[in-house]
């Protein structure tokens, strides 16, 4: 992200922090439980409520993962469960400085814990390792343009331009340039969560960990 005071969405920091902040005291977390339950610093998550400091989409996407919800819900306000036309400068974008792109397509509806992405990666980009989701999440893959190396649960998986795949959100995976051909990955990414109070405290209830 260029800017580091607001989203390619518009949304500036301290909106962002406000919106992650409510939703961290809506579910009734201490500002160490939600790092402990994301895997990210206290202080990271204090900077970005705080709206200093502006979070990769790997880091945003731990602490949405960790609260029980989406990236879109932290920034974008619901709408009216009705017909939504979500003209292309209407959607959410957000970049990563590693080299990545995301582009939100659904719109955040009331109670509805879904989301409908679009990705690039620009050539030889790693987007990281994301965190398993609750159980009961879904999440449908499909590779528009370039090689798409696509890893679950550490089982890697080469998908080319058309393919599709399909698996259980509730795994570690991740997203990465699986051609070294100098040109950029676009894949479509459709994730439903499943219930639960955020992977965090599933990882921790699995593992034995408890409150700090």
């Amino acid at each position: 992200m260029s800017d580091d005071n607001a989203l390619s969405s518009g949304l500036s920091m301290a909106e962002l922090g406000a919106r992650v902040r409510a939703e961290r005291r809506s579910r009734g977390l201490a500002l160490e439980r939600l790092a402990a339950l994301s895997g990210v610093s206290r202080s990271m998550v204090s900077e970005v409520e705080r709206g200093t400091k502006t979070p990769s989409v790997l880091v945003l996407d731990r602490l949405a993962t960790a609260l029980g919800t989406s990236i879109a819900r932290l920034l974008d306000e619901p709408v009216r469960p009705a017909t939504t036309v979500l003209t292309r400068d209407r959607q959410q974008r957000v970049r990563d400085p590693a080299g990545w792109e995301r582009r939100i397509l659904s719109p955040v509806l009331p109670g509805v814990e879904f989301e409908f992405m679009r990705t690039t990666l620009e050539p030889g980009v790693d987007a990281g390792e994301f965190a398993a989701h609750p159980p009961g999440s879904h999440e449908y893959v499909a590779v528009e343009a370039g090689c798409l190396r696509l890893t679950v649960d550490g089982a890697s998986h080469l998908l080319a331009a058309g393919d599709s795949a399909y698996f259980p959100g509730d795994r570690p995976h991740a997203f990465a340039d699986g051609a070294d051909d100098g040109q950029p990955c676009v894949y479509y990414l459709a994730m439903a969560l499943g219930p639960g109070e955020g992977v965090g405290a599933h990882s921790l209830a699995r593992h034995g960990g408890h409150d700090g």
